[in-house]
């Protein structure tokens, strides 16, 4: 079992594509008075908001802005990630993921490197009015591929995105949870959404990076 104590008193936020929403769901699954709120969002993309009152804890998700594949989305529902990293106070007792890459692999990888851009600036300015902000980027995963998908989606496009989200991000205050190496270590078969096994083991590198060991 997950020790989950250490999200006491942590406000939660997860940005990006549905790989970021897998988070927040696993977590709501998980922790048993972690409550969802019905915010009447008929959609994936969010908000999604999720409250543990007798522990104070509070997760959010919002999606990333387009591209989107494969969906519609509403268009006041549209948020640029580096926007929403402005609004955040931040502080010790915040924890912001990031996690975008799934939908921008069959668009020229300039796109990215410009979205990226934004985001990377957007959290120097938040470690800079709130150096004790926690902020973790996790990286792409291999996925499963089939005739629908591998001409745009293969794993060497989301390969060469994922080594600009690393260069993006180096020498930054930020803590990468290394989903590529993860779900290709693991003998369970490649998912977009990585299966239990892995999903598990990315939460529980996250909690480190939340609680780390103290020393002795």
């Amino acid at each position: 079992n997950i020790c989950f104590t250490c999200l006491k008193g942590k406000m939660v936020h997860l940005y990006g594509d549905s790989t970021a929403r897998q988070w927040f769901h696993y977590l709501t699954n998980t922790l048993p008075d972690l409550k969802e709120f019905n915010l009447y969002r008929k959609n994936k993309f969010g908000p999604l908001l999720a409250l543990d009152l007798a522990n104070d804890i509070m997760v959010t998700f919002r999606c990333h802005s387009s591209p989107i594949i494969f969906h519609t989305v509403p268009f006041a529902q549209v948020r640029y990630i580096a926007n929403e990293i402005d609004g955040i106070t931040g502080g010790t007792d915040t924890v912001v993921v990031v996690s975008v890459w799934a939908h921008f692999c069959p668009f020229p990888i300039e796109m990215y490197i410009r979205r990226m851009q934004n985001i990377r600036k957007a959290v120097v300015r938040l470690l800079e009015r709130a150096p004790g902000t926690l902020v973790i980027i996790r990286t792409a995963n291999l996925r499963e591929l089939n005739l629908d998908v591998v001409m745009f989606f293969s794993d060497w496009y989301t390969l060469q995105f994922d080594k600009v989200l690393r260069a993006m991000f180096k020498g930054l205050n930020v803590h990468l949870v290394h989903a590529w190496e993860m779900s290709l270590a693991h003998h369970v078969p490649h998912d977009i959404h990585p299966l239990p096994p892995v999903l598990t083991n990315m939460i529980d590198v996250m909690l480190s990076y939340v609680c780390p060991q103290k020393d002795g």
